[in-house]
């Protein structure tokens, strides 16, 4: 069983391993991603090797095959297609952007409750009333769901989620989500990214020689 943490230095292996590959690089070691990503060379063998992949003694990865391995554990090759629910600020910028498409994720509707909204759409992405939400994932048998709503709504989204046959959850908003056990719930709390950043900034300046106590 791979460890969160690793699942979270895949997706930076293999953005440097493509940057890798535009570069004319066909072969790359542990030692080398780990130089290049301030990392321990151990842990990146270890990371590498849950994908199944063999390096070459003193040779390393074939660079394409790596990547393939990479994108293949992890899914990214296998097409999925998602809704979004709150076609805001932070969907509309989810919508546009356009390395989702290159993942094999795909937003196939967004939903909203402002009629201002409804209609238009958004980097080629319908905008659709949410009360039809329930049954176009039932029809389309979508189960991955994008949240990007104000906290107060959330909780509702996902229970309507829940009821379509979501089986995954993706949560912007705020606030802690309940849902069943049988359902995947990943929360990304931009607060929380933010004040931690935030704290560390202070104590750094604060330990700078000539710091303002």
């Amino acid at each position: 069983m791979v460890s969160e943490p690793s699942l979270r230095r895949l997706p930076t292996y293999h953005h440097l391993l493509q940057t890798m590959l535009a570069a004319g690089v066909s072969y790359v070691s542990c030692t080398a991603i780990a130089a290049r990503l301030q990392l321990d060379s151990t842990q990146v063998r270890k990371d590498l090797e849950a994908t199944g992949i063999v390096g070459k003694p003193k040779v390393g990865y074939p660079l394409v095959d790596l990547i393939h391995r990479i994108e293949e554990f992890l899914g990214w090759n296998r097409a999925k297609s998602a809704v979004l629910v709150g076609a805001g600020h932070l969907g509309t910028a989810l919508l546009r952007y356009e390395k989702f498409r290159q993942l094999g994720f795909h937003v196939v509707a967004a939903f909203d409750e402002d009629p201002a909204k409804v209609g238009s759409p958004i980097a080629g992405t319908e905008v659709l009333p949410m009360e039809r939400m329930i049954e176009h994932c039932r029809v389309l048998g979508i189960r991955l769901g994008v949240i990007t709503t104000s906290p107060l709504g959330a909780q509702r989204v996902a229970d309507a989620m829940v009821e379509a046959g979501i089986r995954a959850i993706w949560n912007f908003a705020p606030v802690h989500l309940h849902v069943p056990a049988n359902v995947l719930l990943q929360s990304e709390d931009l607060y929380r990214s933010l004040a931690s950043l935030s704290f560390r900034l202070e104590q750094m300046l604060a330990a700078e020689p000539g710091a303002l106590l």
